[in-house]
């Protein structure tokens, strides 16, 4: 079984078992065992929560099955109730965080008679709130903890040793204290295109990672929108909202497809050509290579504009200035030089020529090619005016 593809499997099982409590108390310092199904994503979650010290995934209260991951994952265990349930053991100092701020984070993420009453009466909160959002009834088990066997080390911190991927938040969207959040307007998401990227609502590591690698550098036109898994109202989407990150398309607030998990940023804009683009000759040239026609109409666009920063179409990052701009008479955009660190060089060889080709640092697409027969001895670099979009310089 693929790694990742775990996920998927104990997603599945979720509502045959999904959670063990039991404390340890000591002074101050209590420990709790909570089980919502795959413990990876959920051993991230609880050790970002201020106050837990440290969290570990094991497997617990199964008999007469080996404690590792091997055995309970045998298609003759799937619906043995006897089987060990994956939990993470979590704990924490109690005067920092309380049990219900631990249970409603299970809850919502979706060992002692006080932990035992607390979640009890946190089980029945949450289940009128998923009453009336038309949910069935939880099926969370609360009950004392027999045994408890840590799990394999590749299985802990299995996030940080796996760094591409997604969390499964598991979320309903159903929030406990709902009277007190108010709800996001998504009449803008309604309108036109947007890229919407699913964030978790508490901390995902892949989430973090795509916003450092990707999207915190994204500039371009089409606008970019975080929401949580309880803030969807009004759109219509087809992708479940369980796995963060996710980044769907929309057109008037309807998805037009979407990605589920963390994504390289080549990927992504690949992703977004399709979206923005779709069967253009600006695709062709950004995605296969290929070449404007001479003179094209972004040509006779671009060739006379004020003074400004020509752009990735893309990305929306810089990449050519007017003050390097020069008439070659060839057809094409031509500049002395590109904006600096925005563009990179790969030999290319295609159609039995030797030319260097340019290509975008930001979305890796395809710009054009670099000649030696600029003016005065300068570069020509020949760039296709359809993967470019302008933007006049502000005034001081």
């Amino acid at each position: 079984m693929n790694q990742m593809n775990k996920h998927k499997y104990f997603i599945a099982l979720f509502f045959f078992f999904t959670g063990f409590t039991l404390s340890n108390q000591t002074n101050h310092i209590q420990t709790i065992y909570l089980g919502s199904g795959c413990f990876w994503g959920a051993e991230k979650g609880y050790e970002a929560l201020d106050g837990v010290i440290n969290a570990k995934s094991g497997y617990a209260n199964g008999y007469g099955v080996s404690p590792n991951y091997r055995s309970i994952i045998q298609l003759k265990n799937k619906f043995n109730k006897n089987n060990f349930a994956e939990v993470v053991e979590v704990t924490f100092n109690n005067n920092f965080i309380t049990v219900e701020e631990i249970l409603i984070h299970f809850f919502e993420s979706y060992s002692d008679d006080d932990q035992k009453e607390i979640a009890e009466m946190l089980k029945e909160k949450y289940q009128n709130l998923l009453s009336d959002y038309g949910y069935g009834s939880i099926k969370t088990i609360i009950e004392p903890l027999d045994n408890f066997y840590l799990a394999e080390e590749y299985h802990q911190d299995y996030l940080k040793k796996n760094p591409n991927g997604y969390c499964p938040d598991l979320s309903t969207g159903i929030v406990f204290n709902k009277e007190e959040i108010k709800p996001l307007d998504n009449t803008e998401l309604a309108k036109g295109k947007h890229i919407l990227v699913i964030d978790s609502r508490n901390y995902c590591p892949y989430c973090e990672k795509l916003k450092s690698d990707v999207t915190n550098d994204y500039k371009g036109s089409i606008p970019m929108t975080y929401r949580t898994s309880d803030q969807l109202h009004g759109l219509r989407l087809e992708s479940p909202s369980w796995a963060t990150p996710s980044i769907l398309f929309l057109e008037d607030g309807k998805e037009v497809f979407g990605y589920q998990g963390y994504i390289e940023p080549k990927d992504f804009y690949k992703l977004l050509g399709k979206f923005k683009l779709g069967n253009t000759e600006a695709y062709d040239v950004a995605f296969n290579d290929g070449t404007d026609a001479r003179f094209c109409k972004e040509y006779q666009i671009f060739k006379n504009t004020p003074e400004g920063v020509f752009v990735d179409k893309l990305s929306g990052a810089p990449l050519f200035d007017t003050k390097d701009r020069f008439v070659s008479r060839s057809g094409w955009l031509s500049f002395t030089r590109p904006v600096e660190g925005s563009v990179y060089e790969l030999p290319d060889n295609s159609y039995g020529m030797r030319r260097t080709e340019i290509r975008s640092v930001s979305s890796d697409i395809h710009l054009g090619h670099v000649f030696d027969d600029g003016p005065n001895g300068m570069p020509r670099y020949c760039i296709n005016a359809t993967v470019l979009e302008f933007q006049p310089r502000e005034r001081s």
